[in-house]
C-alpha cells in the first residue's frame, strides 16, 4: 500500500467511514480498528497463508490474537479515559472467540478495499498480498466454523450495512473514544464523560473472574508435574515434558496477560484516589466535595487486593514447577506482583479528615487517616497504632526523595520531626457496618514548632509544614510500614499572622499539581484560574459568589504598571499578597481577605440579599449614581478602596452631586448595625440597583427586614435617663458637633474570630476613621 493507511482513505468518506463504522460495532471493534489501524491493515493484508482448513486458519486466527493483545498492552495511552478503554478492548478479545474475531476484522478490510476502489481513492496495488476477492480458502470451512456469510462481497451489500444518517455512535459503538489515538478522528466529535468507579469496578470484578480460569489449568500442570517426578523412566517421560513445557509456557503467557490488565487497573484506581485528593485541596478552599466518593474508591481497593493475592499466589506455585533451573521471566513477574501490591497496600493509607491548614501553636485540632484495605489483610484483628510528627517542607522533600514507601521505624525518623505534638498516637479502629478501618486524632495541639532559616522576604507565614502519619504492622510473617502526608499547613503564633498565612495556604490549595515534591507550587497562573480560587473562596464564605462584574473589578484592581492599559492575562504571587496595592500601604490578598471578613462577620444577610453592590470603584459609583432616574437620596454600599475592611455609603445629596461616607468597620458594627445606620440617615431614600437586584428598591423595603428593634425608652426608677445610639451625618462646613451630643471616639470590644473553610480561626486587625459622621447619644 502506499503510506497512506487504508482506514485514513475509508475515513477521508463520511458515508464510507460511517458504514464501516457499523460493521465494526456488531462485533464491538471499531474503537479498536480505530487504535491499530495501520497494525492491523499491515498484519492482515501481509499474511501470505492460504488456509485451507479450520484447523489452519483457527491457528491463524489465534496467532493473530495473541499478538493483538500484547499490541494493545504495549499501546501507551495518552489519557486515563483511554487508558480505560484499552482494558475494556483488552477484555473483549478474551471474551470473543479467536477465529470469530479475526475473520471479523479480516472480512472488514476486505470491505475498506473494495469501498476505497469504489471511491476511487488512490490505493496503491503494489505490494498489496491481499486479494480484492475473498479468503481464497474452503470457504465452507470458514462458514461452519463462524457462520459468516461467503463468497464476493458486492458493493451495494456493502453499502446497505447501515441506514442512512446512522453515526458510529448511535450504530453501537461502546465509547467511541479511541479518536484520540487514530491517525484521523473525525472532525467534530466530542469524547465521553470520565468512566465512573463502579464501572472500574466492573472492570476489576470481571478481571478477577477471568483470571480465576488459570487455576484449573495451574491444578493440571501441577499434578503432570508430580507424576513426571515420581515417574521419571515412564515411557511416556519425553512426551510429558514437553507438554510441561508448553502448558507452563501456555499458563506463565496467561499470568503476564493477567498482571498486565491488573497493572492498568491499580493504576486507575490510584489515580482516582490522587483526584480524590486533589479535590480534597480544593475543598479547603470552600469546594463543594463529595467524601462519600472515598467508600467507592475503597470498594476498588479492596477488590485489587484480592486480586493481587491470587495473582501472587499462583505466580509462586507455577514457580514450584520447577522443568528448568532457572526461570527468570516468572521471577521478573513474581518481582512486578510483589511490588505492585505494596504499592496498592501503602497507596490505600490516607489522610481522610484534614488538619486546619492555618494552624496556632497551643490551640487543639483534629484529624484522621484511613486505610482503604478495610478488612482485606486482616490487619483490623490487631489493629496497628498510629504515630503522626510534624515535618518541615524540607525534610518531606528529603524524606519522599529518597523512596516513595521507605521504612517508617521510628529510628529512622529520629530527627525528622520539626515540633512537639501533644496526643500524637491513635490505635486504629475497625467499623464493621461501613467497614471503615482508621484512626481519630481528636486532641492534638502542637506545643513548639522549629523554623528554617529565613531568605529574602520570606515570612513565618510562607513556611509550610505538614502533618506525617505512619503505622507499623505485620501480616503473614511480613512486616508493613505505611505512611502519608496531610495537607500543607502554617504554623502561627498570633492571629495578626493569619491573614498572610490563609494567602499561602489558599494558593497552594487552588493551583497544586496532584503529584509534586513537596509543596512546590507554581509562582504564576492566569487569571482565568485566580478567578475560580477567589470566587470558590469568597463564595463559601459568605454563601453567595461573585458576579462577572465582580470579578472584572478585582482583575483591574490586580493590574499594574501597565501604562498601555493592556490586558495581562498572568498574575503573580508578588501580586496576589507580596507587592502593596498602587497608593496603598496593603496588598490586593490583605484588601480581599479583610473585605470577605467583614462580609461574613456583619453583611451577611445583606450581601446575601443583594443589598450591597460592593465590589465597585468610587469613579464608577459616582457616574452610576449621576445616571440613576431616582435622583435625589439615590444611595449605594461599596466596598472601600482604601480602608482595609471598610464599607461606605454613596449617595446623591440635596445639590445634585455625589457624597462619599468616611468608611465604616468591624469596629463600628460592633456598636450599630449597617442597616440602623442607614435607617437613621434621612437623606438615603432609594437603593440603586445591585447586580442581584436590578430594580431600584425603597430603602426600608431593603432594609427593613434587617432592622433592630428599637423599644421605647421607659422612665427608671434609679433616676437615670436612657438613651440610643442613632448616627448623623454633618452637613458641608460644620465645624463642630451637632448640638446638645458629645464628640468623642467610641470605644469597642475586641472583634471575633471568623473559620475560614477548614475549621480554623482567625482574628482581623481593625482600621477606623471617622471624618464625615459621627456617632451621638441622644
Amino acid at each position: 500500500m502506499s503510506s497512506m493507511s487504508l482506514w485514513k482513505r475509508i475515513s477521508s468518506h463520511a458515508d464510507c467511514e460511517q458504514r464501516m463504522a457499523a460493521y465494526y460495532n456488531k462485533k464491538g471493534l471499531y474503537d479498536l480498528r480505530l487504535c491499530l489501524a495501520p497494525w492491523i491493515e499491515d498484519r492482515i493484508m501481509s499474511e501470505q497463508i492460504t488456509p485451507n482448513s479450520t484447523n489452519q486458519l483457527e491457528h491463524v486466527a489465534v496467532k493473530f490474537i495473541e499478538d493483538l493483545q500484547q499490541k494493545l498492552l504495549s499501546t501507551r495511552a495518552s489519557d486515563q479515559v483511554l487508558k480505560y478503554r484499552l482494558v475494556e478492548l483488552c477484555a473483549l478479545i478474551q471474551r470473543t472467540p479467536a477465529l470469530e474475531l479475526y475473520t471479523h476484522l479480516r472480512s472488514g478490510v476486505q470491505k475498506e478495499l473494495q469501498l476505497a476502489a469504489e471511491k476511487s481513492v488512490a490505493v496503491a496495488s503494489a505490494g498489496q498480498s491481499m486479494p480484492l476477492n475473498t479468503y481464497n480458502m474452503n470457504n465452507a470451512a470458514v462458514a461452519a466454523a463462524v457462520g459468516m456469510n461467503t463468497g464476493y462481497v458486492d458493493a451495494s451489500d456493502l453499502l446497505g450495512v447501515a441506514g442512512t444518517g446512522v453515526s458510529p455512535v448511535a450504530g453501537g459503538m461502546p465509547a467511541g473514544i479511541m479518536h484520540n489515538m487514530a491517525e484521523t478522528a473525525a472532525p467534530g466529535r466530542v469524547g465521553p464523560a470520565k468512566m465512573e468507579l463502579y464501572e472500574v469496578h466492573n472492570q476489576i470484578f470481571q478481571s478477577f473472574n477471568e483470571f480465576t480460569t488459570c487455576s484449573e489449568s495451574l491444578k493440571v500442570l501441577v499434578q503432570n508435574y508430580r507424576y513426571m517426578l515420581n515417574a521419571p523412566n515412564s515411557p511416556d517421560a519425553e512426551r510429558l515434558f514437553k507438554s510441561l513445557i508448553e502448558d507452563k509456557a501456555a499458563l506463565v503467557a496467561r499470568l503476564r496477560r493477567s498482571f498486565m490488565f491488573y497493572d492498568q487497573l491499580q493504576d486507575m484506581v490510584i489515580t482516582e484516589l490522587k483526584n480524590w485528593r486533589r479535590q480534597q485541596a480544593l475543598a479547603g478552599n470552600g469546594a463543594q466535595f463529595s467524601e462519600n466518593m472515598l467508600d467507592d474508591i475503597q470498594r476498588c481497593f479492596e477488590l485489587l487486593e484480592s486480586f493481587v493475592t491470587h495473582l501472587l499466589t499462583a505466580v509462586k506455585e507455577t514457580l514450584l514447577v520447577r522443568i528448568v533451573n532457572d526461570d527468570p521471566d516468572l521471577n521478573c513477574l513474581l518481582e512486578q506482583v510483589q511490588v505492585a501490591q505494596k504499592n496498592l497496600v501503602c497507596s490505600a493509607f490516607i489522610v481522610d479528615k484534614q488538619p486546619p491548614q492555618v494552624m496556632k501553636t497551643n490551640t487543639r485540632f483534629a484529624a484522621s487517616v484511613r486505610w482503604l484495605l478495610g478488612s482485606q489483610l486482616g490487619i483490623h484483628m490487631n489493629p496497628p497504632t498510629v504515630e503522626c510528627i510534624i515535618m518541615s517542607e524540607l525534610q518531606a522533600q528529603r524524606f519522599v526523595t529518597r523512596g516513595t514507601h521507605m521504612d517508617v521505624t521510628n529510628g529512622s525518623l529520629a530527627g525528622q520531626s520539626s515540633g512537639e505534638i501533644q496526643n500524637c498516637s491513635s490505635t486504629m479502629e475497625y467499623q464493621q457496618s461501613s467497614h471503615v478501618f482508621s484512626a481519630s486524632f481528636r486532641n492534638m495541639q502542637l506545643k513548639k514548632i522549629k523554623r528554617a532559616e529565613k531568605k529574602g522576604t520570606e515570612s513565618v507565614m510562607d513556611e509550610k509544614f505538614a502533618l506525617f502519619f505512619y503505622a507499623t504492622t505485620t501480616v503473614n510473617d511480613y512486616q508493613i510500614r505505611v505512611w502519608t502526608l496531610s495537607l500543607p499547613v502554617v504554623v502561627i503564633v498570633h492571629g495578626n499572622q493569619e491573614p498572610q498565612s490563609w494567602a499561602t495556604i489558599t494558593w497552594d490549595n487552588a493551583f497544586a499539581d496532584i503529584v509534586r515534591d513537596p509543596f512546590v507550587v507554581t509562582d504564576r497562573v492566569t487569571w482565568r484560574q485566580l478567578s475560580v480560587a477567589l470566587n470558590t473562596k469568597f463564595g463559601s464564605c459568605t454563601q453567595r459568589a461573585l458576579t462577572a462584574e465582580n470579578l472584572e473589578f478585582l482583575f483591574e484592581k490586580l493590574q499594574r504598571d501597565n501604562i498601555a492599559g493592556e490586558r495581562n492575562e498572568y498574575i503573580s504571587w508578588n501580586q496576589f499578597c507580596k507587592e502593596p496595592l498602587p497608593d496603598r500601604t496593603f496588598t490586593f490578598w490583605e484588601w480581599f481577605f479583610a473585605i470577605m471578613k467583614l462580609t461574613k462577620d456583619h453583611l451577611l444577610s445583606m450581601w446575601k440579599a443583594g443589598r450591597i453592590t460592593g465590589f465597585i470603584n468610587k469613579a464608577k459609583a459616582h457616574d452610576d449614581l449621576l445616571r440613576a432616574v431616582t435622583g435625589i437620596g439615590t444611595f449605594l454600599l461599596r466596598f472601600s478602596d482604601s480602608e482595609l475592611g471598610g464599607v461606605t455609603i454613596a449617595y446623591v445629596n440635596a445639590c445634585g452631586s455625589v457624597t462619599m461616607l468616611s468608611p465604616w468597620t468591624a469596629r463600628d458594627f460592633q456598636i450599630l448595625n449597617l442597616a440602623d445606620r442607614i435607617r437613621d440617615l434621612d437623606m438615603l431614600r432609594c437603593l440603586h440597583p445591585t447586580d442581584v437586584n436590578v430594580q431600584p428598591l425603597d430603602r426600608d423595603l431593603a432594609f427593613g427586614d434587617f432592622y433592630t428593634q428599637r423599644a421605647e425608652p421607659t422612665p427608671r426608677v434609679d433616676g437615670y435617663v436612657p438613651s440610643t445610639i442613632r448616627v448623623q451625618v454633618r452637613t458641608s462646613g460644620d465645624t463642630g458637633s451637632i448640638s446638645g451630643t458629645p464628640h468623642h471616639p467610641m470605644q469597642s470590644p475586641p472583634q471575633d474570630s471568623m473559620s475560614m473553610g477548614n475549621g480554623s480561626d482567625f482574628p482581623m486587625t481593625d482600621f477606623d476613621t471617622m471624618q464625615n459622621f459621627d456617632v451621638y447619644k441622644l
